[in-house]
């Protein structure tokens, strides 16, 4: 209902137009100027004008005015009820024709999961659904691994997974390789499961059956996308293949990686971000590690090189070749 400035709806009574209604049941009538202020009063016939004088408006019973307003509410409930029938009627036969480039509102491309505890049960579903593979990029959480509950609940859902006859490739950084809770982890599964590690890794990753994937949404891991988009899931797939044809065996059988020239396979990590100009904590993030084991390896590089400086040890590790392609290749 519009006049001007004065807006409602039909079956509300406004604050103006209430305390005229009810002055107008207490005198038993208003004058027809008062109304100018609440011209819905006389729209709805809460107000009427009196037989004897038009300039005199009389109230409605109260009783009558409501079912009036009641009758009303009704009738355009009526009519939205009939409004929806008839949508329904035309949508039912495109509904039959939907097809898969269609996406529904069940599963869209792309879902937001607002918490640890919904994303874990959110991989949990497409797993149970899953018959086929998982893929997964595990990068070191120190907060993760000291949860035995945590670990517990991945061991049972991964065998569960096995038991379909199902198959799981996940990838690691190289300092779990012999962290605990990643052999009690593996020692505990029966299936076709193969894991393997590299020095760097992206973030989380983790591919149900090449058709849904699971990626982090906030740095620190509270939220996650759930991603169903054909396109999207093939591409994170692509680049699991590559990391995984790049990745060192660890599981179920290891392979160790050569010591070149007395350098480890660490220390040569480490001299790649080295020279890339990389802190001590970049380094330690980038590697899975504490800050304080990645100076220790720096320092044991340091010394192999003959270095006596941050520096000249950027220098020396250009100049030894211990970055060479070919030199850094895992047999």
């Amino acid at each position: 209902m519009t006049h001007g400035t004065h807006q409602h709806g039909d079956e509300e009574l406004c604050e103006s137009g209430l305390d005229l209604y009810s002055r107008a049941l207490r005198e038993g009538h208003v004058g027809s100027a008062a109304a100018t202020t609440a011209p819905c009063l006389i729209d709805t016939g809460l107000l009427h004008p009196a037989i004897d004088d038009l300039d005199r408006l009389e109230p409605t019973a109260p009783t009558v005015a409501l079912q009036r307003l009641l009758r009303t509410s009704e009738d355009r409930i009526a009519r939205e009820r009939r409004r929806g029938e008839r949508l329904a009627d035309v949508f039912e036969p495109l509904m039959r024709l939907g097809t898969r480039a269609a996406a529904s509102e069940d599963t869209p491309a792309l879902r937001i999961l607002s918490s640890k505890e919904r994303t874990g049960q959110a991989i949990e579903e497409a797993m149970v659904e899953g018959r086929h593979e998982l893929l997964a990029i595990q990068p070191h959480d120190a907060k993760v691994t000291r949860r035995p509950d945590i670990l517990e609940g991945a061991i049972r859902r991964d065998q569960e997974f096995l038991d379909r006859g199902a198959r799981i490739r996940a990838l690691y950084q190289h300092t779990v390789r012999h962290a605990p809770y990643a052999r009690a982890r593996y020692e505990q599964l029966t299936g076709d499961v193969e894991a393997r590690t590299l020095d760097e890794i992206t973030e989380r990753l983790i591919i149900v059956d090449r058709a849904v994937a699971f990626i982090p949404a906030s740095a620190d891991r509270t939220l996650a996308l759930e991603v169903r988009h054909p396109a999207l899931v093939t591409y994170f797939s692509n680049t699991f293949d590559r990391l995984w044809h790049l990745a060192t065996p660890m599981h179920p059988q290891a392979v160790r990686q050569p010591i070149l020239n007395g350098i480890t396979p660490r220390q040569r990590a480490i001299a790649a971000l080295l020279i890339e100009g990389h802190t001590d904590a970049d380094i330690a993030d980038r590697l899975g590690m504490n800050v304080r084991t990645a100076r220790v390896h720096i320092a044991k590089l340091a010394a192999t090189l003959g270095s006596e400086s941050r520096a000249q040890l950027g220098y020396l590790i250009g100049r030894s070749g211990i970055l060479d392609p070919e030199a850094d290749r895992a047999p």
